[in-house]
């Protein structure tokens, strides 16, 4: 009787895009650059950025895990720490005009990308759901679709932050609103897609 009540548990568990807040985290550098990124501010942002994710992963690190968008954001921002000290303003005028597109853009590559291997989600989820279900079309289904839908989102941002370069009296529409209901949107989908998904596999 108890082994049949634990099997239910054990696949809700599975099913559930595990890690979840490990995910949130793991985009929180590049949200902070986002936000705080702009022609005269870019360099505190990168700065600001690189700590985040420093700290952000340092304990996952220290216990061995090496997440995808981990790695990325502090060899990306620390980059642009090294172009803000080794070259002058008059070099980086292109990298202050389009940093906010840059980074988004990274995002949305490294997500997208990460369909044609391994789903960056699945990383997280591998350490809260057992070994047994990291094959299973549930577990497999489920981070293929959030990681798109992450790129996505990523995908839309970049696409915004060039909008409002091009078109100025719009800039706050592009650079502020649409990429705030874009995250609100990914996050929401993020925590109720996969019941959703397995409500549907069960009926």
């Amino acid at each position: 009787m108890g082994h049949t009540e634990h099997r239910p548990a054990t696949r809700t568990r599975a099913e559930k895009p595990a890690g979840a807040g490990s995910v949130f985290l793991s985009f929180a550098p590049w949200i902070i650059f986002g936000v705080v990124a702009s022609p005269s501010t870019w360099e505190y942002a990168a700065l600001a950025a690189l700590i985040a994710a420093a700290v952000l992963s340092g304990k996952d690190m220290l216990r061995g895990r090496y997440f995808l968008l981990d790695m990325v954001a502090i060899v990306f921002f620390a980059v642009l720490c090294v172009l803000a000290l080794a070259l002058d303003r008059q070099e980086l005028i292109w990298l202050e005009t389009y940093a906010q597109v840059i980074s988004s853009a990274v995002v949305a590559v490294v997500a997208l990308g990460s369909l044609l291997s391994d789903p960056f989600t699945a990383q997280y989820a591998r350490h809260s759901v057992p070994r047994e279900y990291w094959d299973s079309p549930v577990f497999e289904h489920v981070n293929k679709v959030l990681t798109a839908a992450w790129g996505a989102v990523f995908a839309l941002m970049a696409l915004s932050t060039w909008l409002a370069i091009l078109i100025p009296a719009g800039s706050d529409w592009f650079n502020w609103v649409i990429p705030i209901a874009l995250l609100v949107w990914a996050v929401k989908f993020t925590e109720r897609y996969p019941d959703r998904y397995k409500q549907r596999v069960a009926s």
